[in-house]
């Protein structure tokens, strides 16, 4: 047997001894591996973990701020927020003024969630916000007392008698005015007899009558609540007039002029306005009214005619008047309904009214006594009118509208007066208004008359003043 030298056994040992040792240190590296692969994706899920519990956490703070939102919403009025917006009424919270400020755990909440960085981690506040002093841990009142809200109808360039503006409450407008009314038409007498429709045994009498009145005075609203006011108007009034005829029964070749006026304190008005419904855009306004008229003014029965003793069947005179009326006459009442409708950026608005006139027994006066009526009975009138108002820019604005009114024939102890009719009064209107001051406006508006027996001519200036 052949034996192998120990060198050689040797070295094989110490290759085995080897390989031996690198395969340990394999192993041993290929388990560390493993074993921080194990602790990465532990560390991993435990930040994962982490940040759900964050996104939970916002959640429920979102959550909160939604829910506080919400109330706040529902504590705001609309109709405040409408006249808080543009004009910087808010109080120190930044809210509109009148609103309930949010509670202190609110306001942590909203503040911890604008503190989260970019990553998604949110920084909690260092410490829990404190009520200042004198405050307690309960809800913030509010301070004073909100604002009430502006339901009026908007304002238009007013061209009609009865405004569709109410005066606020507590708040008087004095309203200076003028008017100027210009008249001309022609009558034509038949006096005599006729033997056949074609012949006429008499005097044909053909007259021209201009009638100027010019009326100034003044109007008081004062404002009871924000939806009724009242007003008197007081008006001062000169009337001429001029009629263009020849002398009845005379031989004259010319024509005569026959020229009276008069002047003196008109018919004192009152008048109630209560304002129905709230209204708003694109919805109806409702303005109810009730107007009382006095006869505070001389009568078309109290000024003296120039009739000698009798104007029935009179040729001694004209049967015209020495001076003219300044008022009607008789006491009246009238009733009405005044609406808008705007609708951006116009607004349409109209009125329905009826006057009655409260008839009673009345004379002539002549220039050597009186010839009695008996009870004179005015006719009613129906109104109505139409118009339409723009706004031009924030002060200025102008208006366009048709008045008409329908006069019923007057009656004399109970018989309807020879020669009396329905009668219809027509008027185109334009009107101009623009605000001086916040609390001054001049108001101007043009009309002419489209019938017959309408004023050929009227002008209106108004300047009311609120104080």
């Amino acid at each position: 047997m052949k034996c192998v030298p120990y060198r050689r056994i040797g070295v094989i040992s110490y290759a085995a001894l080897l390989m031996f040792s690198a395969e340990s240190h394999a192993q041993s590296l290929e388990t560390q591996a493993e074993q921080a692969n194990q602790a990465g994706v532990g560390a991993l899920r435990d930040e994962l973990n982490q940040r759900i519990k964050e996104i939970d956490t916002l959640k429920r703070k979102l959550a909160e701020q939604e829910a506080g939102l919400a109330r706040l919403s529902r504590a705001l009025d609309a109709g405040t927020l409408d006249t808080q917006r543009g004009t910087g009424g808010t109080d120190a919270n930044g809210l509109p003024v009148g609103t309930a400020a949010p509670d202190a755990g609110a306001v942590a909440g909203a503040a911890a969630a604008a503190q989260a960085d970019t990553s998604g981690q949110a920084t909690a506040p260092a410490q829990t916000a404190q009520p200042a002093a004198g405050q307690t841990a309960q809800q913030a009142q509010p301070v004073g007392q909100a604002p009430v809200v502006d339901s009026r109808p908007p304002a238009v360039a007013p061209i009609f008698d009865q405004p569709g503006v109410l005066t606020p409450r507590h708040t008087l407008v004095v309203e200076p005015y003028f008017n100027f009314a210009y008249s001309s038409e022609n009558q034509l007498s038949l006096v005599g007899y006729t033997v056949i429709p074609a012949l006429l045994i008499g005097l044909i009498n053909v007259s021209e009558v201009k009638t100027t009145t010019l009326t100034g005075g003044v109007a008081f609203r004062y404002g009871l609540t924000n939806r009724l006011e009242f007003e008197l108007r007081v008006p001062y009034v000169y009337q001429t007039n001029d009629t263009v005829a020849r002398q009845i029964f005379t031989g004259a070749a010319s024509n005569s002029v026959i020229s009276s006026n008069g002047n003196g304190i008109g018919d004192v008005e009152m008048t109630l306005r209560y304002q129905l419904n709230e209204g708003g855009p694109d919805k109806f306004y409702y303005v109810g009214w009730l107007r009382f008229k006095t006869a505070t003014g001389r009568g078309p029965f109290d000024v003296v005619t120039d009739c000698v003793t009798t104007c029935i069947a009179n040729t001694t005179g004209t049967g015209l008047p020495l001076r003219q009326p300044t008022g009607s006459g008789f006491l009246a009442i009238q009733p009405g309904l005044t609406w808008l409708f705007p609708t951006d950026p116009v607004v349409f608005f109209g009125n329905f009214s009826y006057l009655h006139s409260f008839g009673k027994d009345e004379s002539l006066t002549l220039i050597n006594g009186q010839e009695p009526l008996g009870k004179i009975q005015p006719g009613d009138i129906w109104g109505f009118n139409i118009g339409m108002g723009l706004a031009l820019n924030e002060k200025a604005s102008v208006s366009i509208g048709y008045d008409m009114s329908i006069v019923q024939p007057t009656s004399q102890n109970g018989q309807t007066v020879v020669g009396s009719v329905r009668t219809i009064l027509g008027t185109l209107l334009i009107g101009y208004s623009y605000r001086v001051t916040p609390k001054t406006t001049v108001n101007f508006s043009i009309g002419a008359g489209l019938t017959r027996d309408t004023p050929d001519l009227s002008l209106t200036m108004r300047v009311p003043i609120s104080f």
